[in-house]
């Protein structure tokens, strides 16, 4: 049969598997604290500078061996390779449309905006603390909501003592503003 017309399982299909990433918003810029835009950056230069330069130097060393269709060190080699280069491509066109917001030059420190840590109240009295970051910031763990989700856009721009209303699956939901806080300048986010 001619290869024309088979689907090669080769290599190459790996670049179908890229992880799903949030998409930024479309005639919107990738906000980011400075804090999140240091930890990719310096996650990419890591990349560049160190562990891209040992694949390749592993697999030089592997081609070298021979036969490489049933070589593990090459096989595995350049599909790193692959996972690191989509990597590296990802993170630069996630800086190249970053906007760092440093928001402990926030002015109205009673009203919520990006980069606030806010503190509500359900209305059947549990308390919540989140924190409006970038979208490649998102960490629930530690609070740490995208400035898209849907808590965040009902928080942004109300101020203490606002009730504004979160619209969930269950239907509206009401939330009150107890506080919001602002990072400390030069804490580093």
């Amino acid at each position: 049969m001619n290869k024309a017309f088979v689907k090669e399982s080769s290599e190459d299909s790996d670049d179908d598997l890229d992880v799903a990433q949030p998409d930024v918003p479309a005639g919107t810029k990738n906000y980011m604290t400075p804090a999140g835009h240091r930890r990719m950056r310096d996650e990419l230069l890591h990349l560049i500078d160190v562990e891209r330069p040992e694949v390749v130097k592993l697999v030089s060393w592997a081609a070298s061996n021979g036969d490489r269709s049933e070589n593990g060190d090459y096989i595995y080699g350049k599909r790193r390779l692959r996972e690191i280069d989509r990597r590296i491509r990802f993170l630069t066109k996630r800086l190249d449309l970053a906007e760092v917001v440093d928001s402990s030059r926030q002015e109205s420190v009673d009203q919520v905006f990006f980069g606030a840590t806010v503190e509500y109240a359900t209305e059947d009295g549990e308390e919540n603390t989140v924190t409006i970051v970038g979208i490649d910031e998102v960490d629930l763990d530690i609070g740490h909501v995208s400035w898209i989700s849907p808590i965040a856009r009902a928080l942004l721009k109300a101020k203490v003592g606002d009730t504004v209303t979160l619209y969930t699956p269950a239907g509206p939901q009401p939330i009150d503003i107890l506080d919001v806080k602002y990072p400390p300048p030069d804490s580093g986010g």
